[in-house]
C-alpha cells in the first residue's frame, strides 16, 4: 500500500472549497484513496467524509491508497494538500 503524509497548507483547512478541490481531483484520479487525521480515517471522494476529519492549516493527513495508479494518484493529492488554495482562489477574483 502506497502512503504519504502531508501538512495542510489552505489557510481554511480541509472545509468549504479547498475539501471540495480535493474530492474533485481524488474522484477524478479514479483510485481509491483513504485520508486519515489523527485515529479516523475516510474515503478521500467522500466530501461529508472529509470535512467530518475538521482539518485545520497545518494538520499533517496520511493518504494511503492501494493498486494500480496509487503512487501516481498519491503524488497529485499531496501536491494539492500543498498548495494554499484559499489564496489562489483571492488571487482568482
Amino acid at each position: 500500500m502506497a502512503q504519504r503524509t502531508v501538512a495542510v497548507a489552505s489557510a481554511s483547512g480541509l472545509h468549504a472549497r479547498p475539501a471540495k478541490l480535493f474530492v474533485q481531483e481524488a474522484v477524478r484520479l479514479g483510485v481509491p484513496v483513504t485520508v486519515r487525521a489523527g485515529d479516523k480515517a475516510v474515503p478521500a471522494k467522500s466530501m461529508l467524509g472529509v470535512l467530518s476529519l475538521g482539518v485545520v492549516q497545518g494538520t499533517e493527513v496520511t493518504l494511503e491508497a492501494d493498486g494500480p495508479g496509487a503512487e501516481e494518484a498519491l503524488d497529485a493529492l499531496v501536491a494539492l494538500l500543498s498548495r494554499d488554495l484559499d489564496a489562489e482562489e483571492a488571487l482568482d477574483a
